[in-house]
């Protein structure tokens, strides 16, 4: 049971607990290297927050330009906190932020596919990437 659970829209976060929260939740994200996780956090243009008794359980960071597209590049709950609905709701409220008129897209990992359509997301087949060298 979740006891106090409050979601934030921008909180502040700090490197150590995202890396917490990225290595509890089993995204791969590069959880050792905390000076990359706080440009990522000083970079994004909307982070909201699921904290349980103040500890971070689940965060969504996006990249927006308000208008027309927003890329949500972390969706991350606890392994212990998952099934629980928090991840759609952090979904739910990052929509709220961006309104109407903008698209949400996002890159899965393949074990995740399933659970966006069942909150609501449309798979699509049109897309490209170059990936990162480190």
């Amino acid at each position: 049971m979740i006891n106090k659970l409050t979601y934030q829209v921008n909180d502040t976060i700090h490197a150590e607990e995202l890396s917490e929260v990225f290595k509890a939740s089993g995204i791969k994200r590069p959880v050792e290297d905390l000076p990359r996780l706080q440009q990522m956090i000083e970079h994004a243009d909307l982070i909201i927050t699921a904290r349980a008794e103040g500890r971070l359980v689940g965060v969504a960071r996006a990249i927006t330009d308000f208008s027309y597209c927003c890329y949500l590049s972390d969706l991350a709950v606890d392994r212990n906190f998952q099934k629980c609905g928090i991840g759609k709701e952090l979904v739910r409220l990052l929509r709220g932020e961006l309104g109407e008129q903008v698209s949400l897209i996002l890159l899965s990992a393949q074990e995740a596919m399933d659970y966006y359509l069942k909150i609501g997301f449309d798979k699509i087949d049109n897309g490209y990437k170059i990936n990162r060298k480190s």
